[in-house]
């Protein structure tokens, strides 16, 4: 049966299918694009690293012509061997669950997303490879079931081959559509392409989803749930062309980032911001700063309470000051410390310890702290700790946002002290330091006798407001046990159950 045979997606009624079954197809049909390069890529990368993305960009034209002149299974096999030969299965796990939602959730299609989401239960049947999509589609888009193709394992390690029935193309999707309904018909099904017709004939409904390069993808606040945590260091899905670039700019990239790390790094504080310029790294500052406070005894510097991005944010409130700023952090590389231009001081978690060192170092001067304790990509803000509200009432609100075009500059999964580097492998990142005002002295705790938690969420909200962010409760446990398994130092299992955004 041709999928010309069926109705187009838009004819397909959404309303009162609470109690339907839909079973729809991935690429193509749920997601705009037809080609599952991009998501392939990303593992490669993220796994495999850059020789990994151009070996799977090498074979990716004879996979090509297999497709097309063998078959449409033989040329996914190729990609498939070329991606997973080798690697550890619990790294594509962590890659699937960590980095790809974050790519499938933006090239999502309208029109089968109203069907799919209107359907109590969702079934995905799918040519990809299960371990690949499987995180995504339950988690984020509540899929029941998902049928795709399975991968060889020994060892712990994927072989690169499919073991049968092989890839999940045409008749084989059929089967296993058969296998797991056995005698029921599922009500809808959602291909668009002729190898998707022996599957949609077996259900009651078959609608095909036509190929439409300018339908827009469905926007996050549609989704069951907002990807607030995402991994991995591509900024941009890697079609066949980006993924040329990025590999062909990773060894001038490096070159540039340890230029500019150098500059950042040697030479004095105020000349840091027109060295930045002149190497294509964008500084922009605004509102008024304060001056520097006179160091006299029982005199405390100013705490600068700042949204946090990469862990160079201190580094650019310096830059963006003239003059550097110690900053305490939670966690930070040796080899960052080694090259930070600035004082950085370990916090050690514990409430006293830390709470003693942060008013000995504001005795000395002024100080910088990010408060929500881990970075976060999306414009969202992490939940503050209150720890800083007790310590001084000279507080200043510090708006960071930053840009990236190619590399992001942060991770939850891999070696911290790249993420410096990776930052500054960007053509041209950019930075935007705001300065809010100061917070006025009826709205501290030692003024006020306001209470530590009602000083931490008015500069959350505040920092909120001048960002267009959303604040959140969400903290550092959980954005490690999203993206690692762990709470940051401990092992643990990966949950987010609850979308815990609230409003500001």
């Amino acid at each position: 049966m041709g999928t010309t045979t069926f109705p187009t997606i838009e004819k397909c009624p959404s309303i009162g299918r609470e109690n339907d079954t839909v079973v729809a197809d991935m690429d193509g049909t749920l997601l705009r694009g037809r080609s599952s390069f991009p998501f392939f890529a990303l593992v490669a990368f993220e796994v495999g690293g850059i020789l990994r993305l151009l070996l799977l960009l090498l074979a990716s034209p004879f996979a090509g012509i297999f497709y097309y002149f063998v078959s449409e299974s033989a040329g996914i096999q190729i990609l498939i061997f070329v991606t997973f030969c080798g690697m550890k299965v619990s790294d594509i796990e962590s890659v699937a669950r960590a980095v790809m939602p974050k790519f499938y959730s933006s090239d999502l299609h309208p029109e089968s997303w109203r069907v799919f989401s209107s359907c109590g239960k969702r079934c995905v049947l799918t040519a990809n490879p299960r371990i690949m999509v499987e995180a995504f589609l339950k988690d984020f888009l509540g899929a029941d079931m998902v049928l795709g193709t399975e991968i060889g394992v020994y060892k712990g390690r994927a072989t690169g081959f499919v073991p049968r029935p092989g890839v999940l193309v045409g008749k084989n999707k059929a089967d296993a559509l058969k296998k797991a309904f056995g005698d029921s018909q599922p009500d809808i099904g959602l291909g668009d392409r002729h190898t998707d017709a022996p599957f949609m004939a077996l259900c009651k409904e078959g609608y095909i989803v036509p190929a439409k390069p300018e339908v827009k993808a469905v926007t996050s606040d549609k989704l069951p749930k907002p990807v607030i945590f995402h991994d991995g260091r591509l900024v941009q899905k890697p079609t066949p062309l980006i993924a040329l670039l990025i590999i062909l700019w990773i060894p001038i990239g490096f070159l540039l980032a340890c230029l500019r790390i150098a500059a950042g790094s040697l030479l004095p504080m105020p000349l840091v911001y027109y060295a930045f310029w002149a190497l294509g790294v964008r500084v922009t500052v605004t509102g008024t700063p304060p001056p520097p406070v006179k160091k006299s005894k029982g005199n405390s510097g100013v705490l600068f309470i700042c949204s946090h991005r990469t862990l160079l944010d201190p580094i650019f409130l310096s830059t963006a000051l003239g003059r550097p700023i110690p900053a305490v952090t939670y966690s930070v590389s040796r080899l960052s410390e080694i090259i930070s231009p600035i004082k950085t001081v370990r916090l050690s978690r514990d409430r006293a310890t830390d709470a003693a060192m942060i008013k000995k170092l504001l005795e000395q001067g002024d100080l910088a702290i990010c408060p929500e304790g881990t970075t976060c990509r999306e414009p969202f803000l992490l939940r503050f700790s209150a720890l800083f509200a007790e310590l001084t009432d000279h507080l200043v609100p510090v708006a960071m946002v930053n840009r990236m075009s190619m590399f992001h500059g942060t991770t939850a999964r891999g070696w911290k002290g790249m993420d410096p580097f990776y930052f500054f492998m960007n053509p041209s990142p950019a930075y935007e330091v705001t300065f809010l005002n100061k917070l006025p002295l009826e709205l501290t705790c030692g003024s006020a006798g306001k209470s530590s938690h009602e000083v931490a969420n008015y500069i959350q909200r505040v920092i909120a407001a001048t960002l267009s962010y959303e604040c959140t409760s969400f903290t550092r446990k959980d954005k490690y046990r999203a993206l690692a398994g762990n709470d940051g130092t401990v092992v643990d299992k990966p949950s987010i159950k609850d979308n815990k955004v609230m409003g500001c």
